[in-house]
């Protein structure tokens, strides 16, 4: 069975990525604007990060609407996927731009340059700071209410800009005070950050890519809302994953074998109700197995582990 996404969760992913990408737009402008005025490496890594923010914003946006695309006959699971491909692609842009800042502080370490019009730079990034929070409070919500992890991809994004942006201000003081190589020294010191942000992101996506199970907190929940029905006698062969805002969720049902065909198949349908209840935007799929209960013992394990033998 298969649940259409809230039309709330379509429009906050929607907003979310509208906003992402015009804060971007306005980040990317004002830092030009400050890198141009006061010729600062770490204001221009600042202005690259966001760069590669807005590049990432827009792939999320063009993936987040397809993602948000029913299930047709070609992908009958659906179009979720595509929000891990935006996030890995991310991470590529991410990685791009911190390979680029490390030749760019590099190049700066053996030729300083002194700065200008520092007072006008810092009362930019300033702003950018407090564009960035705003935008961060609001994606914040997002993630809250639909969990979806090409927002939550382009969130660390705007906290790494938060954190380049803060490193930047220090900078642009210590320059002012008499130690310029802290400039550059700073732009190392994000294009590092930056590098690892993007081995964070691409991990993550790869694990959904590769169907990684969900978290074990989440497959003990799942147990125990089947074993409640009073019925059920156990469950085996449990396997989760995730797609966009799909959770995939397939198992095993122990039943009496004396039960009747339909009634094994009302409690199937119940158990499922029961579980939608708790994860209303997932995707369930139950087989009933017929045990003899004199001589049925459940094994917990079932419900802790991942199976090990592939589901029949």
């Amino acid at each position: 069975m298969s649940m259409n996404k809230p039309y709330d969760t379509a429009t906050l992913l929607k907003l979310a990525t509208y906003a992402s990408t015009a804060t971007a737009v306005m980040l990317i402008g004002v830092k030009c604007v400050a890198w141009l005025m006061t010729g600062s490496l770490s204001v221009m890594a600042s202005l690259v990060d966001s760069l590669m923010d807005g590049a990432a914003s827009l792939i999320n946006l063009l993936a987040v609407r397809y993602s948000l695309k029913s299930a047709d006959e070609d992908h009958q699971f659906g179009h979720g996927k595509a929000e891990s491909l935006a996030g890995l692609g991310q991470a590529c842009f991410i990685a791009g731009s911190a390979i680029f800042l490390l030749m760019q502080t590099a190049e700066r370490l053996k030729h300083p340059q002194p700065l200008q019009e520092v007072s006008a730079g810092l009362w930019i990034m300033f702003f950018a700071i407090a564009a960035t929070l705003l935008l961060l409070a609001f994606q914040g919500y997002v993630i809250k209410k639909t969990n979806s992890s090409a927002i939550r991809a382009d969130a660390l994004h705007y906290k790494t800009d938060l954190l380049t942006n803060t490193a930047t201000i220090f900078a642009l003081l210590f320059a002012t005070s008499g130690w310029p190589l802290l400039d550059p020294l700073a732009a190392l010191a994000i294009a590092c950050y930056i590098l690892y942000s993007a081995w964070q992101i691409g991990h993550e996506a790869m694990q959904v890519l590769m169907d990684r199970e969900l978290p074990e907190e989440t497959r003990q929940r799942i147990c125990d809302i089947v074993l409640a029905h009073a019925t059920v006698l156990g469950i085996h062969d449990l396997r989760t994953r995730q797609s966009g805002q799909t959770m995939l969720i397939q198992l095993h049902l122990d039943l009496d074998q004396g039960l009747p065909l339909a009634e094994a198949h009302r409690v199937a349908d119940e158990v499922e109700d029961a579980i939608m209840i708790v994860f209303p935007q997932a995707d369930v799929l139950i087989h009933q197995d017929p045990r003899n209960p004199a001589r049925y013992r459940h094994n917990p394990q079932e419900c802790r582990n991942p199976p090990e033998t592939p589901l029949r």
